[in-house]
C-alpha cells in the first residue's frame, strides 16, 4: 500500500501558502493587499510565502500601476495546480485511511 503522507508537498505545510494556493485555485487573480487580508498576515510574512511559491514555479506575479499607483496580483501556473492538485489529493488519501 502507497503512503500518503509521501504524496505531501513541503512546500504546502505553510497555512500561509497553503491558504495562498486555496485562495488562487478558484479566484483568475488576486493583488496582494487582497490576500494579505483574507488571510490577516504582515506584508513581510506574506511577501515571504509569496517569493517562495513563486522560486518553486507555482505561481505567477504580475507588476502594474492602477493610476500611479503599483499594483501586484498573483496567479497559479498550470505547475502549481499540478502541484497543489497533488497535495489535497494526498492530504485527501491520508484523511481516508485515518476513518
Amino acid at each position: 500500500m502507497k503512503n500518503p503522507i509521501n504524496g505531501l508537498n513541503k512546500v504546502f505545510e505553510s497555512r500561509i501558502r497553503l491558504g495562498v494556493m486555496s485562495i488562487l485555485m478558484v479566484n483568475e487573480e488576486v493583488n496582494f493587499n487582497e490576500l494579505k487580508q483574507m488571510l490577516e498576515v504582515t506584508d513581510g510574512n506574506l511577501a515571504t510565502h509569496l517569493l517562495s511559491l513563486e522560486e518553486n514555479g507555482y505561481i505567477r506575479v504580475h507588476k502594474g500601476f492602477i493610476g500611479k499607483k503599483t499594483n501586484t496580483t498573483y496567479a497559479v501556473t498550470r505547475a502549481g495546480e499540478k502541484a497543489f492538485g497533488e497535495h489535497i489529493a494526498a492530504l485527501e488519501a491520508m484523511i481516508r485511511g485515518v476513518k
